[in-house]
């Protein structure tokens, strides 16, 4: 691992290089899996970073592992950044597309004696690594036994990058980690291209990321250690070495690389869990980053004060929790309209067959009902798939704390009354209840408790008197007689 020191003024380290060039960045996943956290994470940084220098922010997806990527990941991938709205501003490229180029890359290297061709197999390199002493160098790596070779075996081969046998260390400004060196004893001559002939990472992402003319490379931390071999491909290419920053990892609450049992689980599964993309934005873009004790951006916020300074070293802690909190304001704000409109096209578009014989009118009015009192859209689903049925399960503890002969008693007669009113809103079922409770000399909880378990099965809604409203005085009566009924048979009984 290098060293890293702090410089006054990270920004500056980088910026300085290349102050004649626009800002040009790559958000570039591997088709192996779907898009997680940490990855939509890194896309976002690199967007914002480009929206701020008004750059430009491109997308490449990386193929070079052919046995494990596949077309479905990649369309995953690209309907997470859809989503998030984070689009690139050129077209995609697929790295397997450029293999006539990474080719000719690899035979030039050939030619000027910069890379060679290796034969060794692992245990002929296990076997030679067995005589070497131990106190020659506490890293045993590749012995450059074919370095030198002069017999040609026939064969299979890989090829590996020669490193300058004069080159002692790689020292490059890190703009998160400040100066970062590693030495050269801890590297050896590294394979750039496997026996079957396709280039391996490190070598195709020097190519690509110069063909792109990437000026920043902002990707995790867990790259840090590819960056000395990726500058001395740069130098040998006599290529522009761009600007790197490494971004601490995203960790679980127990400080540990974060698990699918944390969150590591796909971008898309949030979508469907039925959080707001720019609420999961706002809230991965704060786990490392700060702006003051500001916690809730828009997106030109965002953009305007997004910089690397305000990255921290730290690994940032996931808290499910918070995200939630982040979640429940994004969805207060929304009209519910435009929360009706966000579920139609992204969550459940037969809505309104699954609710009906609701119309949209009081699908909305179900959603303002209840968009207060939610974390997610997927929660808020549950509650309108609920209350759209008639219960005919309740609580068992709230019947038996609520549900006295009085309160049935009190029910029956509100049932009578609440059956003369010409105009049922909310207003008027207001004014009965409390008429009946002031009748009665009892609190309104005692009256309203048993009718938000006739309603909904629980004790647990919004005000009884907008739901009321909202079920319509026929769905009303018909719920608050069916409870009725059902508690006097079970007590006859």
């Amino acid at each position: 691992m290098g060293r890293a020191c702090s410089p006054k003024n990270r920004t500056a380290i980088g910026m300085s290089i290349k102050t004649n060039s626009q800002v040009r960045v790559r958000f570039a996943p591997s088709p192996t899996g779907h898009l997680h956290i940490g990855g939509l994470r890194a896309a976002l940084f690199n967007w914002l970073f480009a929206r701020h220098h008004q750059g430009i922010f491109c997308v490449r997806i990386e193929d070079t592992d052919v046995a494990r990527s596949l077309p479905e990941y990649t369309e995953s991938i690209l309907d997470s950044l859809r989503w998030c709205a984070l689009q690139p501003d050129e077209p995609l490229l697929i790295q397997s597309s450029r293999f006539p180029e990474h080719k000719q890359a690899l035979d030039q290297l050939l030619v000027q004696g910069k890379a060679y061709r290796c034969y060794c197999t692992a245990e002929e390199i296990a076997a030679r690594q067995g005589n070497i002493s131990d106190t020659i160098s506490a890293f045993a790596g590749y012995d450059r036994f074919c370095r030198t070779r002069t017999d040609k075996p026939s064969g299979d081969f890989g090829i590996r990058f020669a490193i300058p046998i004069d080159r002692k260390s790689i020292i490059f400004d890190d703009l998160i980690r400040g100066r970062v060196e590693f030495s050269t004893d801890q590297l050896d001559d590294f394979i750039i291209a496997r026996s079957d002939g396709y280039p391996l990472y490190n070598f195709v992402v020097v190519q690509d990321d110069a063909y792109m003319q990437i000026t920043h490379i902002i990707r995790g931390e867990e790259h840090l250690s590819n960056t000395p071999r990726q500058i001395l491909l740069y130098e040998a290419f006599n290529y522009e070495i761009p600007i790197f920053a490494h971004v601490p990892l995203i960790l679980g609450p127990d400080g540990n690389k974060l698990s699918k049992r944390d969150a590591a689980t796909a971008v898309l599964d949030y979508k469907r869990a039925g959080y707001l993309p720019d609420a999961l934005i706002n809230y991965l873009v704060r786990l490392g980053w700060s702006h003051g004790d500001q916690e809730i951006f828009t997106k030109q916020e965002l953009i305007a004060y997004f910089d690397l300074d305000h990255v921290g070293k730290k690994g940032a802690i996931f808290d499910k929790e918070k995200l939630d909190w982040v979640n429940s304001i994004y969805i207060r704000a929304l009209a519910p309209e435009a929360l009706y409109d966000y579920i139609i096209a992204h969550l459940e578009p037969k809505l309104a067959d699954l609710l009906a014989p609701w119309d949209k009118e009081k699908i909305i009015a179900s959603i303002a009902l209840y968009q207060d009192r939610i974390k997610t859209i997927g929660e808020l689903l549950s509650i309108l798939y609920r209350l759209r049925i008639v219960p005919h399960v309740y609580d068992e503890h709230d019947v038996a704390t609520w549900i006295t002969p009085q309160a049935l008693e009190h029910l029956e007669l509100l049932m009578t009354r609440l059956e003369t009113l010409d105009q049922y809103d909310a207003d008027q079922i207001n004014m009965v209840l409390k008429q009946m409770c002031k009748e009665f000399n009892i609190k309104l909880v005692a009256l309203a408790q048993p009718v938000r378990l006739a309603l909904v099965g629980t004790t647990a809604s919004p005000s009884i008197f907008a739901l009321m409203a909202l079920l319509g005085k026929q769905e009303s009566l018909q719920r608050l007689s069916l409870l009725v009924d059902l508690v006097t048979r079970s007590k006859a009984n």
